[in-house]
């Protein structure tokens, strides 16, 4: 079953990593390319991925045929998407079990969602 890790960052979260030094940085980096190669060897990433700033974001919408376009997250929050990572793996269990290993579950940031399984 595949299941997606979602990583949250928070004004909190953000204070932290803004006050590591740069090679307290470059460690949490290597860190987490060492837990994507290790989910890799198991075969269990699909891929995972760091995102950018909120603020460089692009909202979307569609009024009347007409695609629209606007700067910025859709809504104003606290907490924002920071990063992902999509496994398969065989059981929630497990897959709560590599959340767990994320830095950011220490901060209540991590949460663990079932892809939705269509039929056909």
């Amino acid at each position: 079953m595949k299941y997606l890790i979602l990583i949250y960052s928070n004004p909190a979260s953000r204070e932290i990593w803004e006050g590591f030094s740069d090679d307290q940085r470059a460690e949490g980096f290597r860190y987490y390319a060492a837990l994507a190669s290790e989910l890799a060897a198991s075969g269990e990433l699909l891929v995972t991925e760091a995102l950018a700033d909120p603020s460089l974001a692009t909202r979307v919408s569609l009024r009347d045929g007409q695609v629209l376009t606007s700067d910025g997250p859709f809504a104003e929050s606290k907490e924002v998407l920071a990063g992902f990572f999509l496994l398969e793996c065989e059981s929630l269990e497990r897959a709560v079990e590599i959340a767990a290993r994320v830095p950011e579950a220490e901060l209540g940031l991590v949460e663990v969602r079932p892809a939705l399984q269509l039929p056909g």
